[in-house]
């Protein structure tokens, strides 16, 4: 259903005053799902350069512990990146509400429907006259 003039002006004029808000902004940023996958990835791409400078380092030495401890440490770290990459590619995962509709859905598989889901069902089902 198309918003009216009126409400579509009012929606711009509330997303403008949102958008100036730096502390808002931020705000919005912390829960943002999308971004904590960034920031993982970039702590992963991090440790992978430290783990192969460790294991540069132990050939150099010929330290082949810390050579090995290095590559493992490069190993784990690149794992570490692709589940972050998959997880931030998951269709489940939305700025707002991802996380509790997912949640929702599994814990109501399998069981009877209750009293407010029945209601539920019925506010959706309601012919659209009557309000």
């Amino acid at each position: 259903m198309p918003l009216s003039e009126h409400e579509q002006r009012l929606f711009e004029q509330i997303e403008r005053s949102l958008a100036e808000d730096p502390k808002f902004a931020s705000a919005v940023r912390a829960s943002d799902p999308r971004f904590h996958a960034r920031r993982r990835l970039l702590v992963a791409a991090g440790v992978i350069i430290a783990g192969l400078a460790l294991l540069v380092y132990g050939a150099v030495i010929a330290t082949p512990p810390l050579a090995v401890a290095g590559f493992v440490v490069m190993l784990a770290s690149a794992a570490f990146a692709v589940q972050s990459h998959r997880r931030a590619q998951s269709p489940d995962l939305h700025v707002v509400g991802g996380t509790a509709s997912r949640r929702r859905s599994r814990s109501r598989a399998g069981r009877r429907p209750g009293f407010l889901d029945r209601m539920e069902d019925r506010w959706r089902q309601r012919p659209e006259g009557h309000r």
